[in-house]
């Protein structure tokens, strides 16, 4: 009997949102294959293993995270467009209820588990390249608003000390549980990268 198709972008958006919320040794195929109305058999030929599953539904996410970082430094002043960045940024670790967290610092913390089935090498390159993608759309900013006499400073340092402060807001927000503090210190950290706005 031919195994059924199924839509793998919905298959990915279901995995992804399970992985997301439960990590990957909390997520089984069999979980995914129920939610989303395939046969775990099918899973596994199309994707070979949950890792590479994970792999193929954290690259569809990283490009839709990407695309919606960029419309959000396209306009603007580069105040707004910083203030801007960490809303999405912060929105993006509250969402779910409860908060899923980050998706991207939740899979660092399984890279080679002792259990044996945690995330590999491959994934911790696709964790280490979406940082760098949005480094790299930092400092493309920064350095488009220092021709334009908008920022004085170093593009490559701005753009990795922002990218390392969203490192640490996806940590503090598992302690807060809310947004207040993480805008609070988004908000310091744009006066310490540009200073403080003029009255």
């Amino acid at each position: 009997m031919r195994p059924r198709e199924f839509d793998h972008d919905t298959v990915l958006r279901i995995a992804f949102d399970q992985f997301w919320r439960k990590g990957v040794r909390g997520t089984s195929l069999s979980d995914i294959a129920r939610d989303a109305g395939v046969q775990r058999g099918s899973l596994y030929n199309a994707f070979g293993s949950k890792e590479a599953l994970f792999l193929s539904a954290y690259e569809r996410y990283s490009e839709d995270y990407l695309k919606s970082l960029q419309a959000t430094l396209g306009t603007g002043t580069l105040r707004k467009r910083l203030a801007a960045f960490f809303d999405v940024t912060i929105r993006n670790f509250s969402s779910g209820s409860p908060p899923r967290g980050c998706p991207t610092t939740r899979g660092l913390m399984e890279l080679g588990s002792d259990e044996g089935e945690g995330l590999d090498e491959n994934a911790r390159q696709a964790f280490a390249d979406l940082i760098k993608r949005i480094t790299a759309l930092l400092q493309d900013m920064f350095s488009a608003a220092r021709k334009q006499g908008e920022f004085k400073g170093e593009p490559e340092a701005a753009a990795l000390h922002i990218v390392t402060v969203t490192r640490g807001l996806a940590v503090l927000e598992r302690a807060f549980g809310d947004q207040t503090e993480l805008r609070k210190i988004a908000a310091h950290t744009i006066d310490l990268v540009i200073g403080k706005e003029r009255r």
